[in-house]
């Protein structure tokens, strides 16, 4: 175990970053369930990022 210690060391570095992603830039949220809504715009500039991005 002490010869692999980078997975320890960078385990705490986020690999998601939400300031991009399309509930960042929420259109409305609904009342009851409390979940963001994004604009149409921001729902085609994801799906073009991940079209663009796949493997």
């Amino acid at each position: 175990m002490a010869e692999n210690r980078y997975k320890e060391k960078h385990m705490a570095m986020p690999i998601e970053n939400f300031a991009t992603a399309p509930l960042a830039n929420r259109e409305h949220l609904q009342p009851r369930t409390r979940v963001n809504i994004p604009s149409n715009n921001e729902i085609r500039n994801a799906k073009d990022w991940v079209d663009a991005n796949q493997k």
